[in-house]
């Protein structure tokens, strides 16, 4: 009985960190602004690096490290991690790439239309109806993107990559048997390798800006919390509240990191872009309201 309120209603504590994270998140973009002036891959080498710590003093906590343990020994988690690894380190590469060369416009639609392209692989790989109301919304989608391709000349590849790296991501997570917390730090700890040779390769060739300026070094080193903490964050929220929540809830990052790219680094928002954007925003209301309506009509 316990499990079925939890799972069907709003908790207080639910809300205050499914939003947190989404918050969290939004602000991302200040941070890796600040350090634009570092390569993407060096500084998803940092985001690698110090996640292991934060997350494993987590599961010291939780007292939860035997799961991991398990999890290092079964050669079908391991496989699976490393699918979900490979692809959020390039998620976090473009993300990082985007905000840097002024196109966290893109960015912010790519977050925006990575629910409708879950819905769309959901129907594609595992075979799930869609209604009317998700096919139209899916289309809108796909519009968007056609029109910015036509205006640009070349398929808006930051946006694209967002939405495949992460709705890949998301769909592959879903089969990997183990708890987020310890998922996130098990693709960290299989990540890990290829980063810390790379930070190796940059101390001594003298490419690195860790260890350099104050600012830098501290800033690197941060990488971790900022990475880690929004994850974890997220994932002990998702388990209380409803997902008709966490389906409006996962439109405040976006929408921050869209007012940010306008209002704060001062990104043009042109003629295509006033076109695709309110598509985007009208498929996402056809898809929303259905569902929270759907939930709305469930016991409990």
């Amino acid at each position: 009985m316990t499990r079925q309120t939890s799972e069907n209603m709003d908790t207080p504590r639910g809300l205050a960190f499914a939003s947190t994270a989404y918050l969290m998140w939004g602000f991302l973009p200040l941070y890796m602004k600040a350090l634009s002036h570092i390569p993407a891959a060096e500084i998803v080498t940092h985001r690698v690096i110090w996640s292991v710590p934060v997350a494993g003093a987590l599961l010291i906590v939780l007292r939860r490290t035997k799961d991991l343990q398990a999890a290092l020994k079964n050669p079908r988690m391991l496989g699976m991690a490393c699918i979900t690894a490979a692809l959020i380190s390039v998620n976090w590469g473009i993300y990082v790439w985007s905000i840097a060369v002024g196109r966290a416009l893109d960015a912010a639609l790519g977050y925006y239309i990575n629910p409708l392209f879950s819905i769309a692989l959901g129907a594609l790989l595992l075979r799930e109806p869609l209604s009317k109301a998700q096919l139209a919304a899916v289309a809108l989608a796909a519009g968007a993107v056609v029109v910015l391709t036509l205006d640009a000349g070349r398929v808006p590849w930051v946006a694209v990559g967002l939405t495949l790296t992460w709705g890949f991501y998301a769909f592959f997570k879903k089969s990997l048997p183990t708890g987020p917390n310890q998922g996130f730090l098990l693709e960290a700890l299989i990540l890990l390798p290829p980063a810390l040779g790379y930070f190796v390769y940059l101390t001594v060739t003298g490419a690195g800006s860790f260890g350099g300026s104050a600012f830098d070094t501290s800033m690197l080193l941060g990488c971790g919390v900022v990475t880690a903490v929004p994850l974890i964050v997220y994932a002990n929220g998702a388990k209380l509240v409803r997902l008709s929540t966490i389906g409006i809830l996962q439109y405040i990052a976006p929408t921050m990191i869209f007012l940010m790219a306008v209002l704060v680094f001062g990104e043009e928002f042109g003629q295509a872009r006033m076109i695709a954007f309110p598509m985007i925003w009208a498929a996402l209301v056809i898809y929303t309201v259905p569902m929270v309506q759907q939930m709305r009509k469930r016991p409990g």
